[in-house]
């Protein structure tokens, strides 16, 4: 993936989008790649900030339904990430709560599940920023980088107010985003406080120690990874549960409960929703005349265009056609759509 500097001249300082429909999450931001599925039928309402400070950004999450994302961090840049009061959830499997800190290094995908009332701030930074505070301080020998994805157990206060600094900046620029645009050498000074900020809360940080059960949900984390890769890469074929258990290496009732574990839904159920998102992206993306709403269902699996268009207006809230009338703004877009033309039944049965 390409890296792009948060101070870009082609982007604002400050960045709000409200977030209605998750098959467009990842538009507009070139921190983050993030592939979204609601898991609840009801009206979605997310709020992405961003603030671009110097080198660094500030990213605020919230949502007021169950989420799932697989969230992958840009090249280039540290993620370090906190969690609001009313926070829960997953991240990998791994329940998470307020006064606990994620770390990611570059290029890593981490998969969260993300409870109503959910509020995260993901703070991105270059390595070589950390590198050159530490340096000066002759304190490398301090700190590491983080390894994959690592859930930090640091001092709850500390975290807390790291948390609230962010809460702070968010709120500052989202009452004033053009003095952010207008100011943007004093974003460095402001970049230095945040790095302060950040060193002395990691510096206080271990390693979680494991639990039996956070090993038992990280387990359960893989099969529903396993499982959904699996099935992404055979929509054009009958896919079964049978299918999915040897692709997890799993027994039908270990894989039934994994996915009820982690994602609050059955396999054929979550399955079918994952897939339903899939039909609007490619819905969304087609050119007029490209395509028809038949023809992309099957695409994808869906072969009882009945309970295919009720399920969709379930999920979204209007209907496929409704969808396919709404021409894009620029040029088709790569949707993962699948290269095979046959149109074979995919959804997955007992």
């Amino acid at each position: 993936m390409s890296s792009a500097s948060p101070d870009n001249k082609t982007h604002a300082a400050v960045t709000i989008d409200e977030i209605s429909d998750p098959t467009t999450a990842s538009a507009g931001i070139e921190l983050l790649d993030q592939d979204a599925v609601q898991l609840q039928s009801m009206p979605l309402r997310v709020r992405r900030v961003i603030v671009r400070l110097d080198e660094a950004a500030v990213v605020l999450h919230s949502s007021n339904v169950r989420v799932r994302t697989h969230t992958s961090i840009r090249e280039g840049f540290l993620a370090y990430v906190t969690f609001g009061p009313q926070a829960s959830g997953t991240v990998n499997g791994l329940p998470i709560r307020p006064g606990l800190m994620l770390a990611a290094e570059p290029a890593t995908e981490v998969s969260f599940v993300a409870a109503p009332g959910w509020e995260s701030i993901t703070f991105l930074l270059p390595p070589r920023i950390m590198s050159t505070q530490l340096s000066a301080r002759h304190r490398e020998a301090e700190f590491r980088l983080p390894r994959g994805v690592e859930v930090l157990q640091a001092n709850p206060e500390m975290v807390r107010a790291l948390h609230d600094w962010g809460r702070r900046l968010i709120d500052t620029a989202t009452t004033t985003p053009a003095l952010f645009d207008q100011r943007r050498r004093e974003m460095g000074a402001v970049q230095v406080e945040l790095i302060e900020l950040l060193l002395a809360t990691i510096g206080a940080a271990d390693d979680i120690a494991s639990s039996r059960n956070d090993r038992a949900r990280q387990a359960q984390s893989r099969i529903v990874r396993s499982a959904e890769k699996y099935a992404l890469s055979h929509i054009a074929d009958h896919v079964y549960v049978s299918d999915l258990c040897r692709a997890a290496a799993v027994s039908e009732r270990t894989l039934e409960g994994a996915f009820k574990e982690i994602m609050g839904l059955g396999p054929v159920a979550y399955l079918s929703r994952l897939r339903l998102h899939r039909v609007r992206q490619a819905l969304l993306a087609a050119t007029t005349g490209s395509t028809t709403v038949s023809a992309t269902a099957l695409d994808w699996g869906f072969w009882h265009f009945g309970e295919f268009s009720r399920a969709y207006k379930d999920c979204f809230g209007e209907l496929p056609s409704d969808t396919l009338r709404r021409m894009p703004e620029a040029g088709p877009v790569d949707t993962g759509k699948p290269s095979s033309r046959k149109h074979k039944r995919s959804l997955p049965r007992g």
